[in-house]
């Protein structure tokens, strides 16, 4: 693979501990490894760029990104960003929960490419691929340095995050946000502590990340919740979202987002295996909601919506804005009818229990859990 001849014995022609340049020298470093971050190994680079441009045919609010990490130690089953390391001829799976690349010079990258006549100072998003407060950023630091960069180009920026590290940087995110606007967001999909561990293994706990909105709040700074991905069968039920919503409302979240599970291919294989062995009745399920591909069946978008519409607006989050965001859209096909209360869509239940037996989430029999 390409990191061959790379590794932490390889002789690359630089002196352990010599400072290099971003731009006198591109590529890969060393590789690391630490007793602090078992069975993690970091990729140091030095990175070519720092700003991502997202594609105009993207469905994202925003243009431009920037991703210090590649590689995700949360260990997420469903993330979205796993068929990227496939470029780097590493694993969906296991290799991106722990082969983490680490672009040390980003910063400084980042700084040369604001200062650019052309750069615009367009809204810069951060956490849209892979979680920019993971584990690593403890080791790393580099955040600071990207939000000083953004806020001295006076370039707006957002953070979206499940790693409660935000904490340490939230006086420079408030001082930020007196010259830039600035928006942070928490993710946080799970009500219940013991599926959240199960599905996010390397994530802090739904009562942290609480904690979280919470702190942010008290910085006098805004905070919204993605409550994301959705999970059919596991996280869709009334009960649940009806939890999971009271709680963040009690935090004192300023929005909330919703958007259901979608499976990239990279991503869909990795989750299944998952599911096969913890929750292996809802495989047939999923297979039909995910009939079409990557993303849920129209007619499960909306039964969602129409689930979570009421919820938010109960808890004064309001529903206006929210549909178009939460991927919760669309009309039925014609080949799908309107569904009954508490109904999913047509076929997507065969085979399934109807009858309070079988899949448990949290102590719930499965009227409870899917209906």
């Amino acid at each position: 693979m390409r990191w061959d001849g790379q590794a932490i014995a390889a002789d690359d022609g630089a002196l352990p501990g010599l400072e290099r340049s971003g731009l006198a020298r591109l590529g890969l470093v060393r590789s690391v490894r630490t007793p602090e971050f078992a069975d993690v190994t970091f990729h140091e680079v030095m990175a070519k760029s720092a700003l991502s441009k997202v594609p105009a045919a993207s469905r994202m609010p925003f243009g431009w990104t920037v991703n210090p990490y590649r590689g995700c130690s949360h260990a997420c089953r469903y993330c979205f960003a796993r068929p990227t390391h496939e470029y780097l001829d590493l694993d969906a799976g296991k290799d991106f929960d722990s082969q983490v690349v680490v672009k040390m010079n980003v910063d400084t990258v980042l700084r040369a490419e604001l200062a650019k006549p052309s750069w615009r100072r367009e809204p810069v998003a951060l956490g849209t691929n892979t979680d920019p407060y993971q584990r690593a950023e403890g080791r790393y630091r580099l955040m600071p340095g990207i939000i000083g960069a953004l806020a001295d180009s006076g370039t707006p920026f957002s953070i979206l995050t499940k790693g409660t590290l935000l904490r340490r940087d939230l006086p420079l995110i408030a001082e930020a946000a007196g010259r830039v606007e600035v928006g942070l967001g928490v993710s946080l999909a799970f009500a219940d502590e013991e599926l959240q561990q199960s599905v996010e293994p390397g994530t802090p706990t739904p009562r942290a990340r609480l904690d979280l909105v919470r702190a942010v709040r008290a910085a006098g700074l805004p905070c919204g919740v993605m409550v994301a991905p959705v999970l059919p069968w596991l996280t869709d039920s009334r009960d649940h979202l009806r939890r999971l919503l009271d709680a963040i409302a009690d935090a004192g979240a300023t929005g909330v987002t919703v958007v259901p599970l979608h499976l990239k291919p990279g991503t869909r294989e990795w989750y299944l295996q998952w599911l096969e062995r913890e929750h292996p009745r809802a495989v047939p399920g999923y297979r039909r909601v995910f009939a079409r591909g990557t993303y849920a069946l129209e007619a499960y978008r909306q039964w969602l919506w129409d689930r979570v519409e009421p919820l938010l607006d109960e808890r004064g989050f309001g529903s206006s804005g929210h549909r178009a965001r939460s991927g919760a859209t669309g009309r039925f096909s014609d080949e799908l009818r309107p569904h009954d209360e508490g109904d999913y869509p047509a076929g997507a239940l065969a085979g399934m229990p109807r009858d309070g037996g079988g899949l448990e989430v949290a102590g719930a029999g499965v009227d409870q859990v899917l209906f």
